[in-house]
């Protein structure tokens, strides 16, 4: 486990202009945050060998790709023992249409959000792969509208 970094102002300044534009030259961000391309780069350096930054990625407008649904499907296990927790989290990882995976508190003991073309093929993900894993005791779905928040919170 890496330890935590220190983020100070201009760390943080250097992640929200990433966050908006991760394309942005070494000169850019430097300009933008105002630093000589030097400091920047040793920074950047930093942030990423700590783990702050993990890596860069397109974002990919679901929507326009031809994955209209999206889907939040609480999971409850019949048993909540490490072995039955790790075997799930196992098996889920397998499928590609499960994009985010959550461990959580209360009365569910995952929440999984699932993007698919349509519900024919979210009906198909639940019968052929959702609903094999062994250990389910319920299984709710509940369909996203629209989303009009979506950030990466930057310190």
């Amino acid at each position: 486990m890496l330890a935590k970094y220190a983020a100070d102002r201009l760390d943080r300044a250097i992640l929200r202009a990433l966050r908006e534009d991760g394309r942005m030259s070494l000169v850019q961000l430097s300009e933008r945050v105002g630093l000589s391309a030097t400091p920047v780069k040793r920074r950047l350096r930093q942030l990423e060998d700590s783990g702050l930054i993990e890596g860069y990625v397109a974002r990919i407008d679901r929507k326009a790709a031809g994955f209209g649904i999206t889907a939040f499907v609480s999971v409850e296990l019949e048993k909540q023992d490490a072995e039955a927790v790790a075997s799930f989290q196992r098996k889920v990882a397998q499928f590609e249409e499960v994009v985010t995976g959550s461990l959580m508190t209360g009365a569910q003991d995952f929440l999984l959000e699932v993007v698919v073309e349509s519900l024919e093929e979210f009906e198909t993900f639940l019968q052929t792969k959702l609903m094999r894993v062994e250990g389910l005791r319920a299984v709710r779905s509940r369909f996203a509208l629209r989303k009009f928040i979506d950030r990466a919170r930057i310190p």
